[in-house]
């Protein structure tokens, strides 16, 4: 049994190294090894620069870093990237290019800005009218390739379901929150796996079945996430149903997280699998998601201990220049589970930034 206080490093290396990968995140770029090719449309998923899932969770991971340490770099980061995106002009919209709005949502919500709104409402309102649809009205995980026909991927709550919760919140759209009550809602009916609580990677209504049935650990983490973090979007009270309902179903995941933890402290890339390589950016999403349902009193105090396990394996996988190692590329729907054991590392916005999430929830113990 570690001890909680044996897994403490000292305030001034976190926040070293937060500042650090701060520093490595905004300078990332892809030198043409890592474009994914959809016949012929080339797109980026790693350089800093564009506007894309990648980036949108790299903001949202360091402007919460700002929110809860006020940081004036981490805030100057995230203001200087919408600044060259809006002066580019905005991208198509899909799933994956809707995450960057869930950071401008809380942008707008501290600075008043009222150039963010028309980027706030057209894509809230793209989400609720015109993004694909599957069977049972979900929305549909369309990106810049394939349209995924008739697919629910867990990355959805997280990418487009966050963000029109948060936009719903702050421009009083009440149609907006139930829609995002409801995706949660199918999510998790097609996608946990009864048996051990965990999360498929995705579900398709055309054969009606998970693929590969992987549970892969970074699609995983994003639900460690996503649902703390729409309880507190729709500030969800104690007694309410759907919050009793998300809490059970986190509780579900955190505790088959437990079993599976690796002794370095973090998660394999298939999580029941311990011949598949170590992730590191999923285990940021679970120290990050465990940690801060602790902090909220979500879950048991118990977990505390597996997040600062996670935690103490990630701190090993910072290098001197700020990038996290270990760290598996953006990553479509596999047919086996070869597929996800076969997945290419190299340095992401996300790495960096789950990292971020988790250090920066850290900050929260010493307070």
């Amino acid at each position: 049994m570690i001890i909680k206080e044996e897994l403490f490093v000292p305030k001034e290396v976190v926040e070293k190294k937060i500042d650090l990968m701060m520093d490595n995140l905004t300078t990332i770029k892809d030198n043409g090894d890592f474009l994914l090719d959809f016949d012929g449309l080339k797109v980026d998923d790693k350089s800093w620069t564009i506007w894309n899932w990648p980036q949108g969770v790299g903001l949202y991971g360091i402007y919460k870093n700002y929110r809860n340490t006020k940081d004036p770099k981490a805030l100057q980061i995230v203001m200087d990237w919408f600044e060259a995106r809006m002066a580019e002009g905005a991208p198509p919209k899909n799933v994956n290019t809707m995450a960057p709005l869930l950071t401008m949502a809380y942008l707008y919500e501290d600075t008043g800005d009222s150039r963010y709104v028309p980027y706030l409402e057209q894509w809230a309102n793209w989400v609720m009218y015109d993004m694909p649809r599957t069977k049972e009205n979900g929305l549909q995980h369309a990106t810049y390739g394939p349209e995924n026909k008739d697919q629910l991927w867990d990355d959805t709550l997280m990418m487009t379901v966050l963000p029109l919760a948060k936009i719903g919140r702050l421009l009083d759209r009440p149609e907006y929150l139930e829609e995002a009550r409801y995706q949660f809602l199918l999510h998790i009916e097609y996608l946990k796996d009864k048996k051990t609580g965990l999360w498929y990677h995705g579900w398709t209504f055309e054969g009606n079945h998970n693929y590969a049935e992987a549970l892969w650990a970074r699609g995983n983490c994003w639900i460690t996430i996503a649902i703390p973090e729409i309880i507190e979007i729709l500030d969800l009270r104690a007694g309410d149903a759907f919050r009793e309902f998300l809490l059970a179903t986190l509780q579900a995941q955190v505790k088959a997280l437990k079993e599976m933890q690796d002794d370095s402290g973090l998660w394999h890339t298939l999580l029941d699998d311990p011949d598949s390589y170590l992730e590191s950016s999923a285990t940021a999403g679970f120290a990050y998601g465990i940690l801060k349902a602790v902090h909220k009193r979500y879950i048991d105090k118990s977990y505390e201990e597996v997040a600062y396990q996670a935690l103490t394996g990630l701190l090993e996988e910072i290098d001197a220049t700020g990038e996290v190692q270990h760290v598996s590329i953006g990553t479509g729907m596999g047919d086996d589970l070869e597929f996800y054991r076969n997945i290419g590392m190299t340095a992401m916005p996300y790495g960096q930034s789950l990292t971020i999430l988790a250090l920066t929830e850290l900050l929260v113990s010493f307070s």
